[in-house]
């Protein structure tokens, strides 16, 4: 029997990288063509929102809240348990907590309290973030050697999905501690998946562990140089 030190995380691993990036040509196929309307209709609202400036009304916050917490929905349902969960029992449990961050943005959606950011730097990292989610994302399997048929797309993959996440909480201040007791909620859910996203896809040896890194990293320093303030 081999020693313990001889292993490598990848042994660890209970589905091939072939497998996992597989999974998102089959879910691609499944759901076209709601892609459209899943990266359409939050383009429209950061270009919107983009405009607006710290204007953006207390309507149009809770409404990208709701939008959110579908997408979450469906990112736990369509992928991490009906396609991961058969590959990897621990997805399951990802489904939940995906769930329980939906769960999160309804009632952030339903409470409001909310009002936009009005530092300029957390909303232009917050814009960024969400235009790589929306626009870049879907082509790292192409830049990676893989399919276009295995991009993943905002509101489907989760990767996108929860840094698409961080971005609109970027650009979102609570004004009430019911809102500021939620956005921490979702701020800790979000962060807690780039932390297992990023050792996934480096336990896989894929260079896109960085990229979750560097958009959680980015997130995280806009929201505490406000906090500090």
């Amino acid at each position: 029997m081999s020693e313990w030190w001889t292993y490598r995380p990848s042994d660890f691993l209970m589905f091939s990288p072939r497998i996992y990036w597989r999974l998102f040509a089959s879910l691609n196929e499944a759901w076209w063509p709601a892609q459209v309307l899943l990266v359409g209709a939050p383009v429209a609202w950061l270009i919107h929102r983009g405009a607006q400036g710290a204007r953006a009304s207390g309507a149009s916050l809770r409404a990208a809240a709701a939008f959110l917490a579908l997408c979450w929905l469906l990112t736990a349902s369509a992928f991490l348990q009906q396609r991961f969960a058969p590959i990897n029992w621990v997805a399951s449990g990802y489904a939940a907590a995906f769930a329980l961050q939906a769960l999160g943005l309804l009632a952030l959606a339903a409470v409001g309290g909310m009002q936009a950011s009005v530092q300029k730097g957390r909303r232009r990292i917050g814009l960024a973030l969400g235009a790589g989610a929306l626009l870049a994302y879907p082509w790292l399997a192409v830049a990676s050697g893989r399919p276009w048929q295995q991009a993943e797309v905002f509101g489907l993959a989760p990767d996108p999905t929860v840094i698409g996440t961080l971005a609109v909480l970027l650009l979102i201040a609570p004004a009430s501690a019911s809102a500021r007791w939620l956005m921490r909620l979702l701020w800790l859910i979000a962060v807690l998946w780039c932390a297992v996203s990023a050792a996934t896809l480096a336990t896989m040896g894929s260079l896109q562990a960085w990229i979750v890194v560097a958009a959680m990293l980015a997130a995280l320093a806009a929201k505490s140089i406000h906090d500090a303030r």
